[in-house]
């Protein structure tokens, strides 16, 4: 038996009802996700109206079944709005390739802790006077330039952002980015699938 603190520390997690939720999303019933988990229907009911909580091993059995990760059931509550904040502190700054001496360009997620995120977003300041290595990936990108001059190369095109332009592209073309004049070049930078 859990304490009452306990009961509703684990309450505000909703764990049950994101289950359920996942559950319905994809037209299953208890039974046929008891099969998928080798967990009793009984008990999966009982975990969905909140009247047991699953151990660890149980609830990722389940997270397996829908593809989430432990993290989807720790966010944020169904019946809460999404809020993270981002402490400039807190943000690691990478670089563009690990390892080489040279880097084009350093990063920092300003959205990372965030689970479910349906974009991407960086803090880039521009380095190299020389184009970028070409990658592409699937999506879209926005970029919002901040500081300096950069030339963002789509396929054969360049396109040049000056402080407070901004461009919206296909990122899965082949794109580079170029720092053109100034001597910090920065930029906000949003991915989306």
């Amino acid at each position: 038996m859990l304490s009452a603190t306990l009961q509703q520390g684990l309450d505000e997690y909703g764990i049950g009802a994101k289950i359920r939720a996942l559950r319905l999303k994809k037209k299953m019933g208890l039974v046929e996700l008891g099969t998928h988990t080798g967990l009793s229907p009984a008990m999966l009911s009982k975990i969905e109206r909140g009247r047991l909580f699953p151990t660890l091993p149980t609830l990722l059995r389940i997270a397996l079944v829908f593809s989430v990760s432990l993290e989807f059931f720790f966010g944020r509550s169904l019946d809460k709005p999404l809020v993270a904040v981002v402490r400039k502190r807190d943000r690691v700054r990478l670089p563009d390739r690990p390892g080489v001496r040279d880097i084009a360009f350093t990063f920092e997620s300003l959205d990372y802790p965030v689970t479910e995120r349906r974009f991407n977003s960086y803090y880039a300041e521009f380095t190299a006077k020389e184009p970028t290595r070409p990658h592409a990936h699937p999506g879209v990108e926005f970029i919002y330039a901040l500081h300096g001059t950069l030339a963002v190369h789509v396929g054969d095109d360049a396109h040049v952002l000056q402080q407070g332009d901004s461009m919206y592209f296909d990122s899965s073309a082949p794109h580079a980015y170029q720092k053109r004049a100034g001597r910090t070049c920065s930029a906000i930078v949003v991915t989306a699938p």
